[in-house]
């Protein structure tokens, strides 16, 4: 497989999954927001990402998030399960599990916590990729499990060819070295990095890159319109869109991805619970964002950005 045996572009939620306030699975809330997604006009959804909080869920749990995204979506766009796991075995689990109930792909960090060399990640993806046949995305995400794919040379292109990668989402905190992976590899899979903004629309136009997998979706308003744009090669158009979706991101969510307000997930949650979006409760070890001064900050921010007004356009 390449980045030709996949049409995967554009702006994708990486979902949050909505819990009650006692902590168990609102799959009614789930489905609204899969609902939601759809509306939107999203080109895809990643499931039981780190946004997912897919390390605070039972294996069963994770389980029915997958079967549930595929049943509401239905092929109006890509379902990509999340299986990052400590150990290839739960993670292949959980891949042949995601494939059964038709998943359209698979997505995978290295192993939090283990912090294994390159040769080790080679190893882990060659196992885990090649235990479906579904297509597969490699996911760096430094912040996450320690370890960044980018700052190995060489290392994503090792990634790159193996048999079932067609995407690879760099999720690195160092822009250049995202810009890196897709001089590296974007001629043979799929990447999905930093480009809702300016520098990133002269990469898409230019470069190579294909898309955004945003925590939350919360901005699918600018940024879908922004990758039609894209793909139009409509630049004017694209830098209107880009702009409006920076003043929105950009008092929200730090370079190094973490959270203005709080921890991003609960500060996404915050957010999603002022527009009235179905994103749910967190759960711990995270805690919710309560505080009136840090509530009011995020509403002035989902005020000033426009993205409230925008929301009420499109009803």
């Amino acid at each position: 497989m390449d980045r030709d045996d996949v049409t995967w572009h554009g702006y994708w939620p990486a979902a949050p999954t909505p819990f009650t306030a006692d902590g168990l699975l609102d799959e009614e809330s789930w489905r609204a927001l899969l609902r939601l997604y759809a509306a939107q006009g999203v080109h895809g959804v990643l499931v039981n990402g780190s946004t997912g909080e897919w390390f605070s869920q039972s294996t069963g749990e994770r389980r029915r998030v997958v079967e549930i995204a595929v049943d509401e979506v239905a092929g109006r766009f890509p379902v990509i399960a999340g299986v990052t796991a400590y150990t290839p075995d739960e993670a292949i689990a959980l891949a042949r599990h995601a494939a059964e109930a038709g998943a359209d792909g698979l997505l995978a960090t290295p192993p939090p916590y283990v912090h294994p060399g390159p040769d080790e990640i080679v190893h882990f993806y060659d196992r885990l990729s090649s235990a479906t046949a579904l297509p597969f995305m490699v996911y760096n995400w430094p912040r996450g499990v320690a370890v960044d794919i980018s700052a190995h040379p060489g290392l994503a292109a090792r990634l790159a060819d193996l048999d079932h990668v067609v995407a690879i989402k760099d999720s690195t905190g160092d822009w250049l070295r995202m810009l890196g992976t897709v001089e590296a590899v974007s001629d043979r899979v799929r990447v999905f990095g930093s480009f809702l903004h300016r520098r990133g629309l002269a990469v898409l136009m230019e470069l190579g890159g294909d898309g955004n997998i945003d925590g939350g979706g919360m901005g699918a308003p600018f940024a879908v319109p922004y990758y039609e744009a894209v793909a139009a090669r409509d630049a004017a158009a694209a830098r209107a869109w880009a702009d409006r979706y920076t003043a929105l991101s950009s008092r929200l969510i730090n370079p190094d991805y973490s959270g203005v307000f709080g921890s991003p997930i609960a500060q996404l949650k915050a957010a999603m619970r002022l527009l009235g979006q179905p994103g749910g409760h967190v759960r711990p070890p995270l805690l919710p964002i309560e505080d009136e001064a840090r509530l009011q900050a995020i509403d002035t921010v989902l005020t000033e950005s426009g993205l409230k007004a925008a929301l009420g356009a499109r009803g």
